[in-house]
């Protein structure tokens, strides 16, 4: 009995209630482990990277440690990376260091240096004894910042890391600290206070109980920034960290606030150091006597401009006179620091280098590019677009087919990229750059996507047409705020401000600042249709940055709107986040406001997202978080009564996961998704628990997620966009009593069956694969030699294609294992048949794919037998009709067909002709001259058949060029152009198929006179002279 299942089941919503639901013990995750994968499709187009080494005589290894994508590995020097640490850690990374004695010995730590408004913490110490194939945890968990990590050069056990700390509290656990047993426990050897941690360290190379670390002062607010005060210092020990001494104060240091501090020992005179200081009077400083006096040698504002962001500073291991720092462009010195030139890697804004001991032109850089290599000493540079590590702020699509992914990447330029590909893979043809900048939120428009609406910092915002790549500027209030504080701004636009269309109108255009502006015409006027919708505090509206440096780029403007929707399924109805904890709501097009902010909320929380509810109206979902304030506490919340009352929902996520993004399901009532600061979590019940849903995700920052079709998108910090493809399958899982022992098949989405390959790559995006892919469940108790049988048949019921496990032919095999499986149909009928050395020119033997229309799949076991229905769509791009598409399929079929029967005649011919030419090299010709002479003749006769049909002649690939083509090569050929995009034949297709055809048939006709008439003949002559077929020779 067959059980027939149907794919309407989507068509509509489903709703889902926890109340009296059959509970699954096995967590969504684990069902679908390994087996529902996200797929990265990149940008490869790096992001910051603020620790990065090689490894001394091994000129082509490297490692990369990047703000949010974890810990990777080139041993190509830089022509490729590959992430290490996946499986095992990731996430933000600040230090990254190989033994010298043991170089398969690393040390990672967690936590970026570069303390921007988007920083994200790390999680402590790593450490691998295999060259990075394997990691365990050694400590420091609460540090959140390891800016540098020193190994001792002669005893691996003996390891120091400079731990910053909690950037947006006071925090005990910071300073320099020890390990003398390979990070099994750590003690601190230097801390100066709770708010002042270790940013800088380095051995001395000659006399490893020699050290120089650096501290500093530094605190993030949600609306400040500041870098230097008590504690800010230079430290010298002589002891392995027993004991140490400020050196800030000795001769030639500057007066006044000390802010970031970066040092380094020349390795060919130990008692030549460098300081780069943070200071009104800084620059920088060096000593010629281990640190007791110092020189300011040079204050070039270009080498400690944005200080808190720079200041590293490195000696060369070879020339005592050549120095570098890092800042946007990096400087190198030949003449000890007095002078330096300003060099350029392929991407700016540089803050980690390292310089091979034994060659100094040998070196990696670090920056927020990605890294890159040089073996020239920077006068080239390797690619930073081969690394898979965009940080991006926000995600939203188009309804362009295939549908393209837009967002900010951080440090470089807004992209959009394709979701699918009909190249094998997603390279970067698929993506371009588009509106706005680094910061943006991206609008496409909805009635031509080709214009985009984009911003960035400054309140910058343009209108990008594609169609002839003219960029408009719309700014709200054209005012450039570079520099400025944010008191006493008329309009306060955030670093990340919204900016989104109407669902209900077209024409309508919002963006926010303390306002919610609206515009009808593109953005050549606006409207302000909200009072100022935050707490407007005058304590918090304050310029950036000192006590040293001031720092005023958008990033700290404070007191915005920082999350806005109109809701889909209620016209006029508003709702608005702010970055200082509240949330308003207008039911009437802005006309009105009310604040309806939890009471629980914590007071300056950070609205970072707002999702409608899809299911209820005045429903509505929040993400807040107040990590900025050193609460990590995730905050989600839900309201179905248009914010009077609110429901938290976070149970089952980690205390220390701060959110940033929750989605409701467009499909299923209850079932959500969370982005945190450590990767995804999937509700089935409408946020009342949580249960992670990484799968093969890496751990990175969650920023965004938005879903399309049957997809979940989520954009990353750190590693760029990926793709979860086939929701239904989550949406069967979630709506039915799955049980992991009954064999199942899961609905089939409609699709166009869009794609190309799904391999993976390190140097493209995985794209999803050209065809149907369909899910189905074999039972954990299966046996081993139990047989399956998938079966695709079209509307008439007549089979298209099967696949089994006990097929013979790999192209028919299908491969299963326990529990959930997927296979991916191309859509395509069997190819023609071919025969032993068919060589041909620019033809195809390929079966014709499916056309839209009604399918059928069904699932067959030894027990057992399931069948689903489902659609394969008409693709959008094309031009012409369903109608022109069926014509296409049926021309091509028709040429399937006709190359099948071709081939086999050939193949049957020379089967004839072989056992013909076996049987006439055993006769004796005195004896059978008239049965060999008869063989001979239909030889001939099939040999003159197979010559018009098939160029016999051809042994390699380009013997066509001496050798012309004959009617199979030309009928293939026709094949080939009318696969050649969406399109009925033309009339010339048509009308040479008939000619080809006809020649063909015309010598088909003659086989089957030789096979009917002929054959029988010759056999009976056989029989006449009692010709042996098996004969022993003596």
């Amino acid at each position: 009995m067959i059980r027939i299942l149907t794919t309407s089941l989507f068509i509509g919503f489903i709703c889902f209630s926890a109340v009296g639901q059959k509970k699954n013990t096995q967590t969504l995750e684990n069902s679908l482990k390994d087996k529902l994968n996200y797929r990265c499709i990149g940008p490869f187009r790096g992001g910051r990277s603020a620790a990065v080494t090689g490894v001394e005589g091994k000129p082509m290894l490297f490692y990369m440690g990047t703000t949010g994508g974890g810990v990777w590995k080139t041993e190509n020097g830089g022509s490729s990376w590959k992430n290490i640490s996946d499986g095992f850690f990731g996430g933000s990374i600040g230090a990254i260091d190989v033994s010298q004695s043991n170089p398969n010995i690393i040390y990672v730590g967690g936590g970026e240096v570069t303390v921007r408004g988007n920083v994200s913490p790390g999680t402590g110490m790593y450490k691998s004894v295999d060259g990075g194939r394997s990691w365990n945890s050694v400590g420091l968990k609460n540090s959140r910042h390891i800016p540098r990590i020193r190994i001792h050069p002669n005893n691996p056990d003996i390891v120091y890391a400079a731990v910053l700390g909690d950037l947006f509290k006071d925090s005990e656990e910071r300073g320099v600290y020890k390990s003398t047993d390979g990070g099994k426990s750590w003690s601190k050897v230097l801390f100066t206070n709770s708010r002042s941690g270790a940013v800088d360290l380095i051995l001395d190379p000659q006399n490893p109980e020699v050290i120089y670390a650096s501290t500093w002062n530094v605190r993030r607010t949600p609306y400040d920034f500041s870098s230097g005060g008590e504690g800010s210092s230079l430290w010298k020990s002589n002891d392995g960290g027993a004991t140490w001494k400020s050196l800030i104060e000795n001769k030639g240091m500057p007066k006044g606030d000390i802010g970031i501090i970066g040092v380094t020992i020349s390795p060919v005179n130990p008692n030549r150091i460098w300081a780069i200081i943070e200071n009104e009077n800084g620059g920088v400083f060096r000593s010629e006597d281990g640190g007791d006096s110092w020189v300011n040698i040079n204050s070039d504002r270009s080498l400690r401009q944005r200080a808190w962001y720079y200041s590293r500073i490195y000696a060369d291991p070879n020339d005592v006179n050549t120095v570098y720092v890092m800042n946007v462009s990096y400087h190198k010195s030949t003449d000890g620091g007095y002078t330096f030139s300003s060099k350029n890697a392929p991407h700016g804004d540089h803050h980690d280098l390292w310089i091979a001991p034994e060659d100094s032109d040998r070196m990696v850089i670090a920056d927020d590019g990605g890294a890159q290599v040089s073996y020239d000493g920077g006068k080239s540079w390797s690619t930073y677009l081969n690394q898979p590590t965009a940080q991006f702020y926000r995600v939203t699509t188009d309804d362009h087919f295939p549908y393209r992914i837009y967002g900010a990447q951080q440090d470089n330029s807004t992209i959009r990229i394709s979701s699918r590909s009909g190249r094998g893979m997603i390279t970067r043809e698929d993506w371009e750059s588009t509106a706005g900048g680094e910061s943006a939120h991206l609008a496409p428009d909805p009635k031509d996507n080709e214009i985009v609406y984009g911003g960035s910092y400054g309140g910058f915002l343009t209108r990008y047409n594609h169609h002839n790549e003219m960029n408009r500027a719309i700014n709200v209030w054209p005012d450039n705020p570079i520099g400025y504080g944010a008191e006493g701004m008329k309009y306060r636009f955030q670093w990340n401000f919204p900016v989104f269309f109407s669902p209900h109108d077209d024409n309508k255009l919002y963006t926010c600042s303390q306002y919610l502006h609206v515009s009808e015409d593109g953005g050549g006027s606006w409207e302000i249709i909200s009072p100022d919708l935050t707490k407007s505090d005058s304590s918090k509206l304050v310029s950036s940055g000192g006590p040293i440096t001031k720092d005023n780029t958008g990033v700290e403007y404070y007191a915005t709107i920082f999350s806005a929707v109109e809701s889909p399924y209620e016209k006029d109805l508003l709702w608005c986040g702010s970055d200082d904890g509240l949330i308003h709501v207008s039911k009437n097009a802005g006309s009105s406001w009310e604040n309806v902010t939890p009471k629980k909320l914590p007071e300056w929380s950070l609205i970072n997202s707002i999702e409608v509810d899809p299911f209820r109206k005045g429903g509505l979902y929040v993400a807040a978080t107040t990590y900025k304030s050193g609460d990590y506490t995730p905050y989600l919340y839900h309201t179905s009564d248009y914010g009077k009352t609110w429901k938290l929902i976070t149970k089952g996520i980690n205390e220390e996961h701060f959110t940033r993004v929750i989605r409701a399901d467009l499909n299923i009532d209850g079932l959500l998704y969370c982005g945190t600061e450590f990767g995804m979590y999937i509700s089935k019940d409408n946020g009342a628990s949580w249960q992670s849903f990484q799968l093969n995700l890496p751990e990175v920052p969650i920023t965004d997620i938005t879903l399309k079709d049957n997809d979940l998108i989520i954009a990353t910090q750190g590693r760029s966009f990926w793709i979860l493809d086939d929701l239904n399958v989550i949406w069967d899982l979630v709506s039915n009593d799955f049980s992991s022992n009954k064999m199942h098949l899961f609905p089939v989405h409609p699709s166009v069956g869009f794609g190309g390959s799904d391999r993976t790559s390190d140097l493209n995006g995985t794209n999803h694969p050209d065809g149907i892919r369909i899910y189905f469940n074999v039972p954990e108790d299966n046996e081993d030699n139990s047989n399956y049988t998938l079966k695709f048949m079209n509307d008439k019921a007549e089979i298209i294609r099967s696949f089994s496990t006990s097929a013979e032919k790999d192209e028919n095999k299908l491969n299963i294992e326990k529990g959930l499986n997927h296979f991916n149909w191309n859509m395509r009928y069997p190819k023609a048949d071919k025969f032993d050395g068919l060589l041909m020119w620019w033809g195809t033997l390929q079966g014709p794919k499916s056309p839209p229309g009604d399918y059928t799949v069904r699932l067959i076991s030894e027990n057992d037998s399931i069948e689903i229905k489902f659609k394969i769509l008409q693709d959008p791009r094309m031009e012409g009709s369903v109608e022109d598409r069926i014509a296409q399929f049926n021309f091509l079929l028709d040429i399937r067909n006709k190359l099948d029967e071709t081939h086999d005649a050939i193949r049957n011919m020379r089967d004839v002709r072989s056992q013909i030419k076996a049987l006439n090299n055993r006769l004796k010709k005195e004896e059978f001259q008239e049965v060999m002479e008869e063989g001979e003749k239909l030889d001939s006769l099939m040999l003159g058949i197979e010559k018009v049909l098939y160029q016999t002649k051809l042994k390699s690939n380009q013997d066509m060029l001496n050798y012309p083509i004959m009617l199979n090569n030309k009928l293939a050929h026709v094949a080939s152009l009318a696969s050649m995009g969406l399109y009925k034949p033309t009339q010339q297709m048509l009308q040479v198929k008939k000619d080809i055809t006809e020649k063909i048939d015309i010598e088909l006709k003659k086989w089957r006179q030789i096979e009917e008439n002929e054959l029988l003949k010759y056999n009976e002559l056989l029989r006449l002279r009692k010709v042996n077929f098996i004969n022993i020779q003596e």
